[in-house]
C-alpha cells in the first residue's frame, strides 16, 4: 500500500465514522466500527510507509566503499 492508498483509507474510514447517521442505516453491520478499522489499518500503513522510506533514502546516502575522499597527494586506487 502506498502512501496514497493509505490516506484514501483514513478519509474513507473517517466518512464511515463522522459522515454517516447511524440510524439510517437498518444493517446488522455498525459502519462506524469498519470506519475506525479503516483508519486504523490507514493510519498504521501511513507510519509504515514513512519508515521505509527513511530507511531507504538512509541507505542510498550512506557512503559506498569506493566513494572515499582522496587528496591530491593519494589517487584513488585502480
Amino acid at each position: 500500500m502506498g502512501v496514497g492508498v493509505s490516506i484514501f483509507t483514513i478519509t474513507l474510514g473517517l466518512i464511515l465514522k463522522f459522515a454517516i447517521r447511524a440510524d439510517a442505516m437498518n444493517d446488522p453491520v455498525d459502519i462506524h466500527v469498519i470506519g475506525v478499522i479503516l483508519i486504523i489499518v490507514g493510519g498504521v500503513s501511513f507510519a509504515l510507509q514513512l519508515v521505509l522510506m527513511t530507511r531507504t533514502q538512509q541507505r542510498r546516502s550512506r557512503p559506498d566503499d569506493r566513494d572515499h575522499l582522496y587528496d591530491g597527494d593519494n589517487p584513488p586506487p585502480r
